[in-house]
């Protein structure tokens, strides 16, 4: 599973912040207890969250990943000048949000994390994006309402019970005008990849770094695991989630007065089909 930052928790899973443990077979576990005010995105992962945005083809902050996002939410926003006005929900060091400043659309973020946003204001631009520091799925920001909120990269699983996204989509409700819309990007549930008596799903394997998920069916609880190997020393993280599927999406919706207009399965406008693994979905302040 993937995530942008968003009240504390990310992943590509892409992670972390904490105190290192350290055992005798040479793993230290970075995560084992998060203590830091900034959750699981602290300094340690600030510092190195970015990806090279010089390579258009990189598939998460390349130009090919970023562009086809910006334009829909620029879309949904609306036309520059007039009423449009976007709220990024787990704004981080503002993958998404910088380039859609630059289309005109002004934009506010929400963040628990005080060391990704020292990031996003140290970029050009960045001075200029206003954020909240705290939940997104409770803080609130001032001022008119929006015409856009979303939150992109797997970030709803960060909030880790269902009572809390269902409180994100409240908390998106209050802050749009009627006829605003509400966009989610999230991964399709990998179940089916689960055989009887495991648990756990592979997503990535290499001699430097091993990534992989594990599932709790009873509760939609899920940990994805990082392994990785630097300079001859092995780290292990693991950040937790819950999984949600699209239909209680849609009902969380529904909860918030809000209702479905489009899912895709990607940012192109690609159909959504029974093999599709991840959904862009867009819900309607009525």
């Amino acid at each position: 599973m993937s995530s942008d930052n968003g009240n504390g928790i990310k992943s590509e899973s892409e992670s972390g912040s904490g105190s290192g443990n350290g055992s005798g077979n040479g793993i230290v576990d970075e995560y084992e207890t998060v203590d830091d005010p900034d959750g699981y995105f602290g300094e340690a992962v600030a510092a190195h969250y970015d990806g090279p945005s010089d390579d258009p083809s990189d598939e998460v902050f390349g130009a090919d990943a970023v562009n086809p996002v910006v334009d829909l939410i620029a879309g949904l926003a609306g036309a520059p000048g007039g009423d449009a006005r976007a709220l990024e929900f787990g704004i981080g060091t503002g993958r998404i949000a910088l380039p859609l400043a630059r289309r005109g659309v002004p934009v506010h973020g929400i963040d628990l994390s005080r060391a990704m946003v020292r990031r996003l204001r140290a970029k050009p631009g960045g001075d200029g994006i206003g954020v909240t520091v705290g939940d997104f799925a409770t803080a609130r920001v001032g001022g008119p309402g929006f015409t856009v909120a979303y939150l992109v990269f797997n970030t709803i699983g960060n909030l880790t019970t269902q009572d809390a996204q269902v409180e994100c989509f409240r908390n998106a409700a209050a802050h749009l005008v009627r006829g605003g819309h509400f966009v989610i990007e999230v991964g399709v549930p990998d179940l089916r990849r689960l055989p009887p008596g495991q648990n756990a799903v592979p997503f990535r394997v290499g001699p430097q770094r091993l990534g992989f998920d594990t599932y709790d069916v009873a509760t939609q609880g899920m940990r994805s695991h990082h392994v990785t190997v630097v300079d001859g020393r092995t780290q292990y993280r693991s950040i937790p989630f819950r999984y949600v599927w699209p239909a209680e999406l849609d009902l969380m919706a529904r909860l918030a007065g809000m209702r479905l207009r489009d899912r895709w399965a990607g940012w192109k406008g690609e159909p959504f089909t029974n093999d599709s693994t991840k959904h862009v979905s867009v819900w309607e302040k009525v």
